[in-house]
């Protein structure tokens, strides 16, 4: 704990995003394994991703893990540098909060029912959450 309620609730926010990170890759694990038994695929024959992408039937799970290491990127820094600066508008903490539910849902969309443009529209609502965020941290410099 820093001492500052709002920095901790941005370390908790990013701790709650890593943690959905690993229980995707869990699940990607999962599904990946239980297809190449059930399809008795040998994991040297997709030791390649372009070969894996041919091979493999079921990539949501894959795909979701590699969208959380994109978009979120950006959401860790922009976390990092406003408790490094101790410049944590109030309304950060809330926005922080309801960007990781956006990503929370985006997550279950794909790795389930996988509906395009349900998925796509809690994308957008995620993109303009966390551009808003960085338009908002930047204007609290002025």
């Amino acid at each position: 704990m820093l001492n500052n309620p709002s920095a901790d609730q941005l370390i908790f926010t990013c701790v709650a995003l890593a943690m959905l990170t690993f229980v995707v890759c869990f699940r990607m694990l999962y599904m990946r394994i239980a297809e190449m038994k059930q399809e008795k695929i040998h994991p040297q024959a997709i030791n390649q991703s372009y070969v894996r992408s041919q091979t493999m039937k079921d990539s949501r799970a894959s795909d979701n893990y590699n969208h959380l290491f994109e978009m979120p990127v950006l959401f860790y820094v922009l976390c990092g540098l406003a408790i490094m600066t101790q410049s944590i508008p109030g309304w950060m903490p809330f926005a922080a909060w309801g960007y990781v539910g956006l990503r929370v849902l985006h997550s279950w969309i794909q790795c389930t029912y996988n509906k395009v443009m349900h998925r796509f529209t809690v994308f957008c609502l995620s993109y303009a959450l966390l551009w808003g965020m960085w338009i908002g941290f930047g204007i609290s410099f002025l």
